[in-house]
């Protein structure tokens, strides 16, 4: 679906038309415990690479998220030669859509990014799609770095499902990151330079919303962007 919209883009017209009456919109937020267990506290930044459906969504939260340095837009779970677009779009790669997020931990601890990611970034209960989305490049996943990471977060999906917050079971897969590859330019801060276009305004406007909402201590009005960071460095 969203190469469609990819391709409309020069069109204006005809995405107006082909967005005029969306199915559905972007999945209501849930309110979940905080993580029983999370990661020690460390010096130095972090990393923590997520797929939750589209990454445009799942970059803009985290971007408009306090103690985040970067989140960048991309492919993980298979290899270098197939981290483009259109070739991890055929879902046949082994890729997710997946956003990198570069954080202080002293700022914001790994677990309240996971309390992020499964309260307001995606749903963790839907298999290989997210909202319009469907493929297992839009597949629920978090690729972790360190055995901590999957510790913690086998834990808390354990501590989700049973508290039953949910009402299907977590889908949410743990693995070992082998690669993150980023995304092509024009994936990058994609919600911020288009908040009006029908796909975005629909699905993942709302996300920011209700991290604002109900991550309020956490949220910052002004986005981390990787245009920004690119100009810094």
């Amino acid at each position: 679906m969203r190469r469609s919209v990819l391709s409309l883009l020069a069109a204006t017209t005809a995405l107006t038309l082909a967005f005029a009456a969306p199915t559905r919109a972007a999945e209501d937020a849930v309110v979940i415990p905080a993580p029983a267990m999370d990661a020690a506290p460390a010096n130095g930044i972090q990393t923590a690479v997520i797929a939750g459906g589209c990454f445009w969504g799942v970059q803009g939260v985290f971007q408009h998220t306090a103690g985040v340095v970067n989140a960048v837009s991309g492919y993980a779970g298979g290899t270098k030669a197939t981290a483009d677009y259109q070739t991890v779009s055929s879902g046949r790669t082994g890729h997710a859509e997946s956003v990198e997020i570069k954080f202080d931990p002293k700022k914001i601890s790994y677990g309240k990014i996971l309390q992020i990611y499964f309260s307001v970034a995606h749903d963790p209960t839907q298999l290989n799609r997210q909202g319009p989305d469907s493929g297992t490049q839009y597949r629920s996943a978090i690729f972790t770095t360190s055995d901590e990471q999957k510790k913690v977060a086998d834990a808390y999906i354990a501590q989700l499902n049973g508290a039953k917050v949910y009402s299907k079971p977590i889908v949410t897969k743990v693995g070992a990151l082998e690669a993150f590859y980023p995304a092509e330019g024009y994936h990058q801060d994609y919600l911020t330079l288009h908040p009006s276009q029908p796909y975005i305004a629909y699905n993942d406007i709302p996300k920011v919303e209700n991290l604002k909402k109900l991550f309020a201590d956490n949220y910052i009005e002004k986005p981390t962007l990787v245009s920004a960071s690119k100009a810094t460095n």
